[in-house]
């Protein structure tokens, strides 16, 4: 008894730096479904980084899916390589993100990424792949810090949504063009480069097209009682409330705005794509987005399909453009045929007339960024419907 007394401590010490080996120093890791890979057999290893748990986790939960999905259909194959995915949660944290990505290239041995998901969260890491000469490709990350770092392009990083100028300039013309409406009021998140971005292009889109913007508030992350600045805006009576901001911010600044009596129309980004989105309160409003599941595009309708089929529920953008994201990727290490990097990259940039669900015929830019249109939604019902595509 004695003996087997003094083996706890041991047992004990033994097991914790198992755990510390297997999880790493930036948080968990997995690796997701697939058969192993036969001996001899040409592995590449992909990392997955996305927000699992933290304030937008649901959107995590929705790109997860999507690159899952991705690999399911391609049989964890590209080329001549056998698909070793790692998928790693950042929170939602810029450091922890910049923590999960450090892991996965120098721990876990990965030569592309996928992820992450907000921008916040995916500008640090873009610069952390490029220095070592990793792939990455975002599927949802909008800001175009992602891929230019002060005017001058990371080479290895890539995106396979539309950048926040554009949906921020196509809001305000459809605002101008098809709502005819001539006052705005923004409120955005001052601390978060996706807010600011839309914020800031549709201000000036809106303004060059006549339009006037009467108030332009911010706010902080962690703000919860908008009263003062909602305050001012009802004031103004402005005919748009743009509210550039994720799911559960905008529906708690709703629901305010109306208390306060504000009637503007509410037109946002595609931070608002959740079914916890407060559909009620925002009946009647607009957001700019990657696709719609209305879309009729026979590659729209079969992802659809396969995903209720999977999932139980329609897949929003955050889902479907990361499966576009990780089928880019793929393509690339197929038509690459290789684990090199830069032989990844290079096909990646040359990729020509690529079909995704939210893009047909797609080419890159010379900023990494994927030339596709840009739909409006509309909050009707309780419910999105597709409004239009604007090329």
């Amino acid at each position: 008894m004695r003996a087997s007394r003094k083996l706890i401590p041991i047992l004990v010490l033994a097991l914790f730096s198992l755990a510390i080996l297997v999880t790493g120093c930036g948080g968990q890791s997995s690796t997701s479904p697939g058969t192993p890979a036969a001996k001899g057999e040409k592995v590449i290893k992909i990392g997955f980084i996305a927000p699992l748990t933290g304030d937008v986790k649901t959107f995590g939960e929705s790109a997860k899916n999507g690159f899952r999905m991705a690999l399911e259909q391609a049989g964890y194959k590209a080329g001549d390589f056998k698909i070793e995915p790692v998928e790693v949660d950042d929170r939602n944290d810029a450091t922890e993100a910049v923590n999960v990505a450090t892991k996965l290239v120098t721990q876990d041995g990965v030569k592309a990424i996928v992820g992450s998901l907000t921008s916040v969260t995916t500008i640090p890491i873009s610069k952390f792949a490029n220095d070592n000469k990793i792939v990455l490709i975002t599927g949802t990350a909008t800001s175009p810090k992602v891929t230019v770092d002060e005017g001058k392009r990371k080479d290895y990083v890539f995106r396979a949504c539309f950048i926040d100028p554009t949906q921020g300039t196509v809001a305000a013309k459809f605002a101008l063009n098809d709502l005819k409406l001539k006052t705005a009021a923004i409120l955005y998140d001052q601390g978060n480069d996706y807010t600011i971005g839309l914020a800031n292009n549709f201000k000036d889109a809106f303004t060059a097209g006549g339009g006037q913007v009467v108030a332009m508030e911010s706010y902080s992350k962690n703000d919860m009682d908008f009263s003062a600045v909602l305050t001012n805006i009802a004031q103004k009576k402005p005919d748009i409330l743009y509210l550039p901001d994720y799911y559960q911010k905008v529906s708690v600044i709703a629901q305010q705005a109306r208390g306060k009596g504000i009637k503007s129309v509410f037109i946002g980004g595609d931070g608002w794509d959740s079914t916890d989105l407060d559909y009620k309160t925002m009946e009647g409003g607009y957001f700019t987005n990657h696709y719609s599941p209305q879309d009729p595009r026979p590659e729209v309708k079969n992802w659809v399909e396969k995903y209720k089929q999977k999932y139980g529920q329609e897949p929003d953008a955050f889902a479907t453009n990361t499966y576009d994201a990780t089928n880019l990727l793929l393509n690339a290490i197929k038509t690459a045929n290789s684990d090199d990097p830069t032989k990844i990259k290079e096909a990646l940039q040359n990729t020509k007339g690529f079909s995704m669900v939210s893009g047909q015929d797609i080419s890159f830019d010379q900023n990494g960024n994927p030339i596709k249109p840009v739909t409006i939604l509309k909050i009707e019902g309780g419910k999105q419907k597709f409004v239009t595509a604007i090329k």
